[in-house]
């Protein structure tokens, strides 16, 4: 025993619980391996044991030796079992540098390196100590010990060559089969052609399971009302019922069916004919909407026979199947024969109302013939490419494994989700050489399946994934000026259990970015935070948020207007760009910046309010392409690929130090922005030299709103709290309505008067409408209101209403300038009042900048092989603390 430590131990009547503890199960447990006397006995020590016990630490095995006074050791004896197993873990943490739930404030491991200034002289004298033995501190090649801790541990989970991956985990309503699926990646050889109608294709009559043979259905299916409770690796607890039928022999040829995997979401299958098929998807879980995505297998095919397959219960009017979208299958035959994988099939493809209903919203049907390639084969059929949770987790882990790409991606957990499935978060960027390097790195910040039937932006983030990790001299380049906050998969929940729009709350989490209910939506509370703690430490200079789009072809972007002059036009430059590096895929002019109010709880919105001034939704097409080369055919998991190396491209000519690109993109808006506002002015049947003041038209008003987009309104809060806020509401009108107060003898005698007067001044008004004249109170309207209302009133009817133009309610767009709603107001008045052709002109004051103006005649290639010489002006951004982003002049 140390004589300083037991001679403090016996002064001490009162001593500390945390002190107790470590002192009698580091000695219990053999970790604590010092000899009487094997330290001075000074009050230096004292202190660094007091406060310093994990630098007594030892992680080597060996035999126990008797410290500790008699009584402890009697007392050590009467623990609880389980008492000591807990104690086993949380010292084996302390060990290992994991956070002990235990340790007090004083002793948490400081998270990043440690200066030696926080070491007094004692503490450096022990780390030499053979005493010493923790995998928290450095050691150098010698086997010395470096004053300075690792960098800690992930929280939860995290990724190991010598560990499995972490199983999804499932609501306990949901059964799941064993099986393991897996899907190659291909690319068709040659490009898949939209499908062509003929005009002849079917229109089957929905019978129903009344006159059909049910083949498959799900029973335990949570379904509106009910609400998440919990969940467990594997689902629902028992045996997995075999939900498709017995077949009778070799020679039965009925179909049967499976989707109790990741992400499929068939909810029932029912035979109406010898080869025809009617099909109902699940519901998002927990509601009883959003019917789009689809996902499931069949098994026992026959060759030779064509097979009609029609889904019954789909909700959206409008679709992409409509223009020649094609169902996407698999054959697993095909794929271990001949290395085929998914590929674009179908015939007699119709879209089209279902002449059922459930008595409350029309349903859609979507119907297709398809021959299968081989007999007795096993084929998937989805609505678009799958990406899975697990699928992401073993391209985590891959670059979890990598020696070289782990060294500048790290991967941390986010959160957990609501089935406690973790959000991964990866931080991409090269080791900067200096403090001051580091700080002036912009951000950049990137998110995807927020949405989980979206699985078209996990393909683009893929692409953008493997493009930032790879060895490129662009990928080092970005790496170097950027740091790059990456949300791979925002709803693991939602994509394990084949969700359309969304999470297991049953509600939309992209409309509920403004949320405070942390524990109702995890994956989106966090994500805010993390980037309002990352605009604190430094810029973040773009958001985007991949998304998929099942009404619209291409590939395109929603941003948001800025009402700042400073910045007039620069959230539209990046679309533009893009749309220039990849102009058969993407879309300029089906971009829009409008922001709507049912659009306030998007991510983008929310972002663009916290002040990134380029916050974007990128949404993809389930379809394919309507430009260039690509026209009319189908996209393919390499086209969406091919965007995200495009987004990093772009970043590049957005940053250059040239701005020669920037400016032109800005001079080209402005061109198109004046073919807009001569249209909008067509269209009242007038033209308008606008030369000069075109600059100054609201750009919300001029655009049309995002009416294409799949927006969906927020259904509130989750189903759960519903339930509790229903019951407060009705707590509440069973509640007393308070009286109103007594008035004064002054309000009353007020109160008479007034009334007096009124009654005066009708009969006064009767009788002068009697004798033809106007009425009194006609003439003076205000003379019983109070001036607030009054004057109030006077300004809402004297304002000019900008909105009037177009016919928009004016609370859905930002509010536009006084001198935008003047102009189009007073020019307006001119065009009722002038004879036809009267061109009016405006001219109000130019942007005195010169940096602002666009270069005349610019006229730049945007080809591959653009700056052969020196592209982007890469040899200047050699001085990375010094290289400048020059997006705000």
């Amino acid at each position: 025993m140390f004589p300083a430590l037991e001679t403090e131990l016996k002064q001490e009547t009162l001593p500390d619980p945390y002190e107790d503890f470590m002192f009698h199960h580091l000695q219990y447990y053999g970790y604590f391996k010092a000899q009487k006397g094997s330290l001075p006995n000074s009050a230096m020590h004292q202190h660094v044991w007091k406060n310093n016990p994990r630098y007594l630490l030892s992680g080597s095995s060996g035999e126990r030796e008797d410290v500790l006074p008699d009584p402890l050791q009697k007392e050590k004896l009467l623990w609880p079992t389980c008492l000591s197993s807990t104690v086993h873990r949380q010292i084996e943490a302390v060990s290992r540098g994991i956070p002990c739930p235990f340790r007090p404030a004083n002793a948490k491991l400081l998270s990043g390196r440690c200066p030696h200034s926080l070491l007094s002289p004692p503490d450096s004298l022990m780390l030499s100590s053979p005493l010493l033995k923790s995998r928290q501190l450095l050691h150098d090649e010698f086997g010395e010990v470096n004053p300075c801790l690792r960098e800690p541990r992930d929280l939860f989970s995290f990724f190991s060559s010598r560990g499995p991956l972490q199983p999804p985990r499932w609501p306990i309503e949901c059964e799941v089969i064993k099986e393991n699926l897996h899907h190659i990646e291909w690319v068709p050889p040659q490009p898949e052609y939209f499908y062509q109608p003929t005009g002849n294709e079917k229109l089957p009559e929905i019978v129903g399971e009344e006159k059909g043979t049910v083949v498959y259905q799900l029973d335990s299916v949570p379904t509106e009302g009910s609400y998440f409770t919990n969940s467990r690796v594997g689902g629902k607890r028992g045996i997995i019922r075999e939900l498709a039928v017995a077949l009778q022999g070799p020679e039965d040829n009925t179909l049967l069916f499976e989707s109790r995997f990741e992400s499929g979401n068939l909810q029932k299958a029912v035979r109406v004919d010898t080869y025809e098929y009617e099909l109902t998807l699940r519901t998002d879980l927990y509601t009883n909407k959003h019917t789009q995505w689809f996902y499931f297998r069949v098994q026992n095919t026959r060759k030779d026979a064509t097979y009609r397959f029609t889904i019954v219960n789909l909700l959206k009017p409008k679709s992409l199947y409509t223009t020649g979208m094609k169902p996407l299958m698999y054959s697993q035959l095909d794929a271990n024969t001949h290395n085929i994988g998914w590929r674009r099939e179908g015939n007699e493809i119709r879209y089209y109302k279902n002449n059922m209903r459930d008595g409350q919203q029309p349903f859609y049907c979507l119907t297709w013939t398809i021959q299968f390639p081989h007999d007795q084969d096993t084929c998937f059929f989805a609505h678009f490419y799958p990406y899975t949770y697990t699928d992401l987790q073993c391209y985590l882990l891959s670059v979890a494994n990598s020696p070289v790409q782990s060294q500048f991606c790290k991967l941390r957990t986010l959160c957990r989700s609501l089935a406690g499935n973790t959000v991964y978060l990866l931080t991409i960027t090269n080791p900067s050489r200096t403090p001051q390097e580091a700080a002036a790195k912009k951000a950049v910040v990137l998110s995807a399946r927020v949405h989980p039937g979206e699985s078209n932006g996990s393909w683009i983030m893929k692409g953008f994934l493997d493009f930032i990790l790879s060895s490129s001299p662009d990928a080092h380049l970005l790496r170097d000026i950027f740091v790059f906050k990456v949300v791979p998969m925002l709803n693991p929940d939602g994509v394990i259990v084949g969700n359309y729009r969304c999470s297991l709350a049953g509600r939309d989490l992209n409309r509920h970015y403004k949320t405070i209910l942390k524990e109702s939506f995890p994956c989106i509370w966090y994500t805010r935070n993390m980037i309002k703690r990352l605009l604190e430490e430094r810029e973040v200079l773009l958001y985007c948020d991949f998304h998929g789009h099942s009404r619209k072809n291409n590939i395109f972007l929603y941003g948001c207007n800025s009402n700042d002059r400073t910045y007039w036009l620069h959230e539209r430059v990046f679309p533009l760009m893009l749309s220039k590096n990849a102009p058969d895929k993407f879309s300029f002019h089906s971009c829009n910046f409008k922001v709507q109010k049912c659009k306030e709880g998007t991510g983008r919105v929310v972002m663009w309010r916290m002040g990134i001034l380029n916050s974007y939704t990128m949404e993809s097409t389930f379809g394919g392409s309507t430009l260039g080369n690509k026209r009319d055919t189908h996209f393919t998991t390499e086209d969406l690929k091919s965007l995200g190396y495009h987004v990093c491209d772009t970043l590049l000519d957005f940053c250059d130090p040239d701005r020669t690109k920037f400016m032109q993109c800005l001079a080209e808006l402005k061109e198109l922005l004046q073919e807009e506002i001569h249209k909008k002015f067509n269209e009242l049947g007038q033209d308008m030299d606008l030369e000069g003041s075109w600059s100054d038209i609201s750009l919300s008003d001029i655009e049309s709103s995002t009416s294409g987009s799949d927006s969906s309104l927020s259904d509130g809060l989750p189903v759960h709290l519903l339930n509790i806020a229903h019951e407060v509401t009705q707590k509440k009108m069973y509640k007393k309505k308070k009286k109103k107060p007594l008035q004064t003898r002054k309000q009353r005698n007020e109160q008479y008067q007034k009334n007096n007067l009124m009654r005066e001044l009708k009969l006064t008004d009767d009788v002068l409408e009697r004798a033809g004249f106007a009425s009194t109170l006609q003439k003076q309207p205000t003379f019983f209101r109070n001036s607030e209302n009054a004057s109030s009133s006077t300004m809402r009817n004297e304002k000019p209403r900008l909105n009037e133009l177009h016919g928009r309610d004016k609370g859905t767009s930002l509010d536009p300038p006084k001198m935008t709603s003047l102009i189009l107001t007073k020019s307006r008045e001119r065009m009722q009042t002038e004879k036809p052709g009267f061109t009016a002109s405006c001219s109000p004051k130019r942007s005195t900048n010169p940096s602002q103006e666009p270069v005349p005649d610019m006229k730049l290639n945007w080809s591959r092989n653009r700056y052969p010489a020196t592209k982007r002006g890469r040899a200047t951004m050699t001085l990375y603390p010094s290289l400048h982003i020059y997006t705000y002049p």
